[in-house]
């Protein structure tokens, strides 16, 4: 292993124990519905990132959806449920176990805490109404997610000395633009179902907040 990535693995750990969820586990272990949302989350993650694409070894891209699972879930909770599908990875080998915790940071925690900050600044900022939350706090999130987390991934890739930054560019960075409207669409068209369907599954949203406060 180098050194960044011990340096990944130990600030990874340190987050995960820092932001622990205390309300998590005790949900999880009485209610059932709250357990196959859970689980149901971490498989579909799973199956998203283990469809990879890439020109070069080790500049792979591939969906996030981590501001679905944000908006859901809460940056917190959604870092943790980002673990199991992490492992997965691992264990299949799509992974590097000395990679794991670079992969967590620059995949799940970076584009987590980014979704969440734009989701704020929406809430305060924006008017407060249905399609400002999908649009803005989902569509161009999910947008924006990705942008960060392939930026950081060709940074920790660049200083490993893996490649040169020109050819990170080249064969890597240049695929943000193809990855933008698909990202911000999977994670809007995801979010829109679940404020329609099951709006008590997505925890920054609340009806008084974006339906019924219009109408007053």
């Amino acid at each position: 292993m180098t050194t960044l990535s011990w340096i990944g693995w130990a600030v990874w750990l340190v987050l995960l124990l820092c932001t622990y969820p205390r309300e998590f586990y005790p949900k999880f272990s009485q209610e059932k519905d709250y357990q196959h949302l859970v689980l149901g989350s971490a498989v579909v993650l799973f199956l998203l990132w283990s469809l990879r694409a890439g020109l070069v070894d080790g500049l792979q891209v591939h969906f996030l959806a981590m501001t679905v699972l944000t908006l859901s879930h809460g940056w917190r909770i959604a870092i943790w449920i980002s673990i199991l599908p992490g492992l997965l990875l691992a264990v299949f080998g799509l992974v590097a176990w000395q990679d794991l915790g670079l992969v967590n940071l620059t995949g799940v925690v970076a584009p987590a805490l980014v979704s969440y900050g734009i989701f704020l600044l929406s809430y305060r900022y924006l008017p407060r109404h249905l399609f400002v939350y999908i649009f803005v706090a989902a569509f161009f999130n999910g947008a924006i997610s990705q942008v960060v987390h392939m930026l950081l991934t060709g940074s920790w890739i660049w200083l490993e000395g893996e490649y040169r930054w020109q050819y990170i560019v080249d064969n890597y960075l240049l695929l943000i633009p193809l990855l933008l409207f698909p990202e911000a669409l999977l994670n809007g068209m995801a979010t829109t179902l679940l404020v329609v369907y099951k709006p008590e599954w997505v925890r920054t949203f609340a009806d008084r907040d974006y339906i019924y406060r219009q109408d007053k």
